[in-house]
């Protein structure tokens, strides 16, 4: 969905140096709040210690890990707010929703258990990209810029494939043995959309509040140059860790 010139006018949209302003205020707030919670986006010790002392299946302690760690996946819940920004109905929000959960179903399960190693701060600065991809989707800049429109739902697809090799390095960091590792792979992917509903649910509540009112049209675009920046500073953050590691 594209935000419409004509909607934003008649909506009374801010002007262009207030819009820049609150723009750059989110980038800055988005830039601290990111440093500060990335360091916790990872393994907590104690579940590192815990899944390394088993061995066999062990499934809800899995599905734990799995929604434990979509619902402080930052990155994730950024592309997925980005997905749904301009989504009305459920059966879109389903579809789309429904796209990316096979997209890093698919992935997630072939990375670990095909034991592929990839490069956790590139596919995290893959998926940062992925943030500014959509907010710049959802501010038809593509249109503008090259005079097409992307399938939505095949790079929804495709995000979500890089965002599943992203979930398969932070599992790999487990060192999940190898004794029940498929049933606890899939145990670990149904707590992932467990923990993906339960967030996308709190993001769709909220959003719903704020689309009955006025500033939802007026705001739009200001929020979506706000994810761009936030898709930008994770960026720039996994980046800096891939050349300084």
């Amino acid at each position: 969905m594209i935000l419409s010139t004509t909607a934003q006018a008649q909506s009374g949209q801010p002007s262009f140096h207030r819009r820049a302003a609150l723009g750059a205020f989110l980038c800055a707030l988005l830039s601290l709040i990111i440093s500060t919670v990335a360091h916790a986006h990872g393994v907590a010790d104690g579940d590192k210690g815990y899944i390394q002392e088993i061995s066999g299946t062990h499934l809800l302690p899995f599905v734990y890990l799995g929604a434990k760690h979509m619902v402080t996946g930052y990155d994730h819940l950024l592309f997925l707010a980005g997905v749904i920004f301009f989504l009305y109905r459920l059966k879109d929000i389903a579809i789309y929703v429904s796209l990316f959960a096979i997209g890093h179903s698919l992935t997630m399960l072939y990375g670990v258990y095909a034991g592929v190693n990839v490069n956790a701060y590139l596919i995290d600065a893959i998926i940062g990209l992925s943030v500014v991809y959509k907010a710049l989707d959802n501010l038809g800049a593509y249109q503008r810029w090259f005079g097409i429109q992307p399938n939505t739902k095949i790079a929804t697809v495709v995000f979500g494939l890089f965002h599943g090799f992203g979930l398969a390095a932070k599992i790999q960091e487990y060192e999940i043995a190898p004794e029940g590792l498929l049933p606890n792979l899939v145990a670990f992917n149904i707590g992932v959309e467990i923990g993906q509903l339960l967030a996308l649910g709190a993001i769709l509540i909220a959003m719903g509040f704020w689309r009955r009112t006025p500033a939802f049209l007026k705001y739009a675009y200001t929020a979506n140059v706000g994810l761009m920046c936030a898709g930008f500073v994770l960026v720039g953050y996994q980046l800096t860790g891939f050349f300084v590691s």
